[in-house]
């Protein structure tokens, strides 16, 4: 697919540092509103002032998997938008409010069409906490970084897949079991896939990590 074929647009950061790479869906596809969209959600650090730029590592991986997955979901009509946060660090929660106004752009932009959340390591923590927004229907994590003191209220009545390695030292496979126990009663459903004996950056089996992307979040959409 070339580049004009997937009507990519990024767009300048705001004065907040906060921007969005979207992947609309191709006009040969559709003209029309996307009948579904993914908000992919990259990693960071636990700590850290340090904003986003463009040689960020977590955001290229994040922005990699984007164009990779694109194609098969814009056959779909649905588009993909990642998000490039104001500063790398979790710090106490700060990807959120940018997630949510993420969240209010698609609404600005596109209107009340689904969302699913896809997020790498931080990024899907952050969907944790994002998803009581009206317009999600689902989460699906990669390597989650979810944490014993998170909370899974945000989760009520949404799908939440996640998939993560044994050898990942970063995160903790072990928690991700654990958060999505714990999310079971409250979400509609939850799903956990093993990965196998790979780590927390998704270099290793790169195509089994796009393809749970895809499939997931195309299960959601459809």
């Amino acid at each position: 697919m070339s580049h004009e074929q997937s009507r990519q647009h990024v767009a300048p950061p705001t004065s907040s540092g906060r921007a969005l790479t979207r992947l609309d869906v191709p006009a040969s596809v559709s003209s029309a509103t996307p009948r579904g969209l993914v908000l992919a959600l990259h990693g960071g650090k636990q700590t850290s002032r340090q904003p986003v730029d463009g040689r960020s590592a977590s955001w290229k991986r994040m922005a990699a998997l984007q164009r990779t997955i694109a194609p098969d979901l814009h056959e779909e009509e649905i588009s993909t938008w990642l998000l490039r946060y104001q500063v790398r660090g979790w710090n106490g929660g700060a990807p959120v409010a940018d997630a949510r106004w993420a969240l209010e752009q698609v609404r600005r932009e596109v209107g009340e069409v689904p969302v699913v959340l896809l997020g790498h390591s931080m990024g899907a923590r952050t969907a944790a906490y994002v998803a009581d927004d009206p317009s999600v229907i689902g989460v699906v994590g990669l390597a989650p970084w979810w944490q014993p003191d998170d909370s899974v209220a945000a989760l009520r009545g949404r799908t939440v897949a996640a998939a993560h390695g044994r050898s990942d030292k970063i995160t903790s496979a072990r928690m991700t079991r654990a958060f999505l126990g714990r999310a079971e009663g409250v979400a509609a459903r939850t799903e956990f896939q093993d990965m196998g004996r790979v780590g927390h950056y998704m270099f290793r089996n790169v195509r089994a990590w796009n393809g749970f992307a895809a499939s997931r979040c195309l299960q959601l959409l459809r």
